[in-house]
């Protein structure tokens, strides 16, 4: 076992030369819920720090600390999920002790867990059943409730880019449930003791139905970021600081989300991205790869305006203008004079521009005026010359 920092470094380099072992993609160790009828079921796994390509020092322990407790440890699959124990804390505290003393704030997030597991107070009503030892080795399709978690806490973390996951099998993985707070309920325990809950008056107040907890239950954003209502952003999605999304109609779907200072309006659906400095106004839609998309996921350049009641279901690029209840689809025809094609060329030498366009052929065009013709109710695209700004103290 480690007893100084030397011998720690010789015991990652003699767990990680050995056959079995394989660096993970992801791990951490989560505290888990149950379900209230079936505890077997895992309704959400919450993880205090999450590691994705990082930190495999911690990883190398964490692992044979399963090994030295007795769990199949089988890192040829594309998930592991084990149970703590007891023997396997001791081991972990035994090899993390010459780093203990320091690990503190910042330093040493993966000591501090194992350190406050192991310190636990007896009467604190959490056994070992409560906490799950979870990996990732492979990005593939997800099995488990808390592989699903640990996937969508890498994207609200910021660590896994949007859109970079291999999400397929979440809707499968998770549990429909009923959510008062951050508290998740099996519905069928609802109906189960619903008689006695309306009686009693302890039938609970249920924030949402859904197998999503919302982002705010899990994630601590940046102090420059704003969500002024806590519904509006789920859990999975990604926020970079200076984000702002208002109430009302403003939505963030999991794996999609901002790139930087962006104020959110409308509804950023799954698998959309918005760049820094743009605009997403009030009930403006930018379409999800299941709506109107063709499948391909929509991307807004930065410093662009989404006017109010918009809706795009195609990337737009930067410094571009779509007018309040202009629709953009891939297939939209699009209409553009001589003199703006012109002026488009200028700024896109390397694009192929012509006086009609459909929607998708714009991808990666800057400097676009998305409006309708009043008269003709033409969809027709000119130069952009407004500058879009956003205020510097909001954001």
């Amino acid at each position: 076992m480690a007893y100084t920092k030397e011998d720690f470094k010789q015991l990652v380099q003699d767990i990680q030369a050995q056959s079995w072992y394989k660096n993970p993609i992801g791990f951490g160790i989560a505290r888990v819920d149950r379900g209230q009828l079936n505890s077997d079921k895992i309704l959400q796994a919450t993880y205090p720090i999450i590691n994705w390509e990082e930190n495999y020092g911690s990883a190398a322990v964490l692992l044979n600390a399963l090994k030295e407790a007795g769990e199949e440890v089988d890192t040829s699959k594309t998930e592991l999920v084990c149970n703590l124990s007891d023997k396997f804390l001791a081991s972990c505290v035994e090899a993390f002790r010459p780093y203990i003393p320091e690990a503190k704030g910042d330093e040493h997030k993966n000591v501090q867990v194992i350190s406050t597991l192991a310190s636990l107070p007896i009467d604190s009503g959490l056994t070992a059943d409560d906490y799950k030892v979870v990996f990732i080795f492979e990005d593939e399709a997800v099995n488990s409730v808390e592989a699903a978690y640990l996937k969508l806490y890498a994207l609200s973390t910021g660590k896994a880019k949007l859109r970079s996951l291999n999400l397929n099998g979440i809707f499968g993985a998770l549990h429909n449930c009923a959510w008062v707070g951050n508290q998740p309920i099996e519905l069928d325990w609802l109906r189960a003791n619903e008689i006695v809950l309306k009686l009693s008056g302890k039938y609970p107040t249920i924030d949402m139905v859904d197998k999503f907890p919302r982002f705010l239950s899990h994630v601590i954003p940046a102090d420059n970021t704003r969500i002024l209502e806590t519904s509006k952003v789920r859990f999975g999605a990604q926020l970079a600081g200076g984000t702002t999304v208002m109430p009302g109609a403003a939505y963030i779907n999991f794996n999609a989300g901002t790139e930087g200072s962006v104020m959110v309006e409308g509804r950023i659906s799954s698998s959309a991205v918005v760049g820094a400095g743009s605009d997403v106004g009030g009930g403006a839609s930018i379409l999800g790869v299941l709506s109107g998309t063709d499948g391909v996921p929509v991307s807004i350049g930065e410093n662009t305006l989404l006017g109010a009641n918009s809706c795009t279901g195609t990337a737009i690029g930067d410094s571009c203008i779509l007018d309040a209840g202009v629709t953009i689809l891939p297939g939209t025809k699009i209409t553009l004079s001589e003199k703006a094609v012109a002026a488009l060329k200028e700024i896109n030498p390397d694009k192929e521009i012509s006086t009609v366009m459909k929607g998708s052929d714009f991808q990666g065009v800057n400097g676009v005026h998305f409006r309708v013709n009043s008269q003709t109710g033409q969809t027709i695209a000119m130069r952009s010359t407004r500058e879009v700004k956003l205020n510097a103290d909001l954001h």
